[in-house]
């Protein structure tokens, strides 16, 4: 059992709570039973595994250590005063683990590009990000494009917000003019969001193979964004509010392509 906080392994997990320290490594820290199973479920590479000497104790460690034991998972002990330094939760469950971060390629995703995915542009808090990738999952969505600078999806708060759609999700990273210049050159469909845009939301046939681009929460899209869109949508509003959530805006109109499709294959 590590007994020590200024022990090297447990000095080095505390450095995952900055995204700076993220990105060198190349890792990210989850918390909490579900998370941690859903990782090992979604065959997401651990790198280590730690548990509370509390956690080890109780019933639901038992089933836990049960399956993780059936996958090959050999777990690091740690005392429960060294486990609270390395938690962000003020009450937490005993469990985490360190796990490698899995980005797709930008030109991988060139080359296979299909189905519907969705580009944020600047998307800058941490829980909406976890909630349209959790709404990504949800209706079967390819996966999630990052234009510009985002937020970490390994956030600890992105991570707690997508409830395990992290692991389910494809993740893209690209720059603003590589962004565009992809679209223009394979003329990709792109929709986008304004609410200054004339047409309603579910007035428009959504193709197949598309990219819904979603603005940042303060700025909106930029000019050379929206240029690149085939069309523009809006979601109407009626009350005192002059914007929604970003997350909630992203999932009406995932839904709606959702809808549509379910009623071809109805048909």
């Amino acid at each position: 059992m590590i007994t020590s906080n200024s022990n090297q392994l447990i000095k080095s997990i505390r450095k995952l709570a900055d995204k700076k320290y993220r990105a060198l490594s190349g890792l990210a820290l989850i918390e909490g039973t579900k998370l941690v199973l859903d990782a090992i479920d979604q065959q997401a590479v651990i790198e280590k595994l730690l548990i509370s000497g509390s956690f080890e104790r109780s019933n639901k460690g038992f089933f836990v250590l049960s399956k993780i034991a059936e996958r090959q998972i050999e777990p690091t002990l740690v005392s429960d005063q060294v486990f609270k330094s390395i938690t962000s939760k003020e009450n937490p469950q005993g469990i985490a683990a360190v796990v490698r971060q899995t980005w797709l390629d930008f030109e991988t995703f060139r080359n296979q590009f299909s189905g519907l995915w969705v580009a944020l542009w600047e998307i800058a808090d941490p829980g909406n990000l976890g909630s349209i990738m959790r709404t990504v999952d949800a209706v079967n969505t390819k996966g999630i494009i990052l234009v510009d600078n985002c937020t970490d999806p390994y956030d600890p708060g992105a991570i707690r917000a997508s409830m395990g759609a992290i692991f389910s999700n494809k993740l893209v990273k690209c720059g603003l003019p590589e962004f565009i210049e992809w679209v223009e050159t394979n003329k990709i469909t792109v929709i986008g969001t304004s609410d200054a845009a004339n047409t309603y939301y579910r007035d428009v046939i959504y193709p197949e193979d598309m990219v819904l681009v979603m603005g940042s929460e303060r700025q909106g899209m930029p000019g050379a964004l929206l240029k690149a869109c085939k069309r523009v949508v809006s979601i109407p509003m009626n009350g005192i509010s002059d914007s929604l959530n970003i997350a909630v805006a992203t999932a009406i109109i995932l839904y709606e392509v959702f809808d549509q499709k379910r009623k071809v294959k109805q048909t």
